[in-house]
């Protein structure tokens, strides 16, 4: 299970370290893809394999099922290097506007790379709406 969040860097040549605790769960590699919200979405080996088998039965004739399945499968495979690093291509590091400072969360079975800048506009959005997240959250049981 991933949780927490972590500011990092990426270098000059677009790789990250990972932080430590989440090294053992994504020694066996990593799918890196296109998330949702403005930030990539990182899958240890199992949690993509679920994820991979879900989408594919997505039905091709609705538009917003090609379109999932579009951002998610252009993703990218990475193996962590001996410092514990991945290198981010450019392409991902666009979509999600990454530029030198990140932040990296735990999201139970995925880890988001959101770039610093974005992820203080998210969370400061969630603090603002708390008690109207906080009444949906209620109507689902949590």
């Amino acid at each position: 299970m991933f949780f927490g969040e972590f500011e990092h860097t990426i270098d000059d040549k677009g790789r990250l370290t990972i932080p430590a605790r989440f090294r053992d769960e994504l020694a066996e590699g990593m799918f890196v893809s296109r998330g949702l919200d403005g930030c990539l979405f990182v899958y240890p080996p199992d949690s993509w394999k679920s994820l991979a088998e879900k989408v594919a039965t997505l039905p091709l004739t609705q538009m917003d099922a090609r379109y999932f399945s579009r951002l998610i499968y252009s993703g990218s495979e990475c193996n962590l290097d001996k410092q514990g690093r991945i290198l981010l291509p450019s392409s991902l590091r666009q979509h999600a506007a990454i530029g030198h400072e990140v932040v990296i969360v735990g999201v139970n079975s995925r880890l988001e790379i959101w770039s610093k800048e974005r992820w203080q506009e998210v969370t400061a959005q969630l603090e603002n709406e708390g008690a109207t997240f906080a009444e949906q959250l209620a109507s689902l049981g949590i």
